[in-house]
């Protein structure tokens, strides 16, 4: 059963950057979409980011929230069978928890995203915390 584990969140100052893992650990996952989420101390969830699977070399498909292009953008190394959130100019509203997760589908949904992944997603990672400081 695919686990997903997150890392690399921490405390950083206004405007530095960051980027987080997610890794599913003895599982290669570069066939499934990978969603990334967040969720700010006393909000809901919100989707972030989504990378969609590999299923031909070189597949890039990828997808960030409306709000959120231009500062955060979503990889996949496959050799090393990470997905990456690079998040860059980092507010303090962007304090939270991130998630990944999947629906073990291939492609990447907006509804996904759009909804939090809420009845959406298969599997959660247990989260990661970056915090902002101004």
């Amino acid at each position: 059963q695919v686990q997903l584990v997150e890392s690399g969140g921490g405390q950083v100052q206004s405007g530095e950057s960051v980027t987080l893992s997610c890794t599913a650990p003895r599982y290669n996952f570069e066939y499934y979409a990978i969603s990334w989420y967040r969720q700010a101390p006393g909000k809901e969830r919100e989707g972030v980011a989504c990378h969609g699977g590999t299923v031909s070399p070189g597949d890039t498909t990828t997808t960030v929230v409306d709000s959120l292009k231009g500062r955060f953008s979503v990889s996949r190394d496959v050799s090393k069978n990470l997905v990456l959130l690079h998040m860059k100019s980092l507010r303090p509203d962007d304090t939270g928890v991130y998630y990944c997760a999947t629906d073990l589908d291939h492609g990447c949904r907006p509804q996904n995203l759009m909804n939090g992944g809420v009845g959406s997603m298969h599997t959660w990672g247990q989260g990661t915390q970056v915090t902002v400081s101004s």
